[in-house]
This record gives C-alpha cells, structure tokens and sequence, in this order.
C-alpha cells in the first residue's frame, strides 16, 4: 500500500487510489476533494466506474480493515487504519 496509484476518469479527471477493497476492486476518490468516491472494478471489459455514496464507502473500508484483522494481515491493517482515519475523520 506504499505504492500510490491514480486513474483517469473520464468526466471527474484524475482519481486516486483508496484501497484495494478485494479480488478485481478498489476503492478510489477524486484527487483533490475526496468527496467523490467510486468502486473501480477490474473486468475482461476494462474498467468500471461505479459511484457510490462517502458512507458506503466508509463501510466498504471498515469491512476491508475486519477482513484483515481476522486473517492477520497486521502491517496491511495499520496502513489502512491510517488511510481510513485521513480520508474519513
């Protein structure tokens, strides 16, 4: 998670990466704001970019953080501790 890792949106410009929610998912949010959010889905069709609301992203995260912390995943978890403190306290 050292790595920072930003996409081009079509319509919102440049996105930078949240996290990585799970297989082929990730969370991103608009560079400078970070009011915008959007689940990108990685596909044999390419990307998708699907909006969705700064709660649900949030949750989206703090499951992400309970998937880490079952399966002891203790420096990804701190990282994504500090990540989830910066961008939603």
């Amino acid at each position: 998670m050292d790595n920072e890792t930003y996409l081009n949106h079509p319509t919102f410009g440049l996105l930078y990466r949240v996290c990585l929610l799970g297989e082929h998912q990730e969370l991103f949010t608009t560079l400078y704001a970070q009011r915008l959010f959007f689940l990108v889905t990685t596909g044999p069709a390419g990307l998708k970019f699907e909006p969705i609301s700064r709660t649900d992203a949030r949750l989206m995260v703090e499951n992400r953080l309970r998937s880490l912390r079952r399966t002891g995943q203790s420096q990804e978890y701190e990282q994504l501790q500090a990540i989830h403190h910066r961008t939603f306290q």
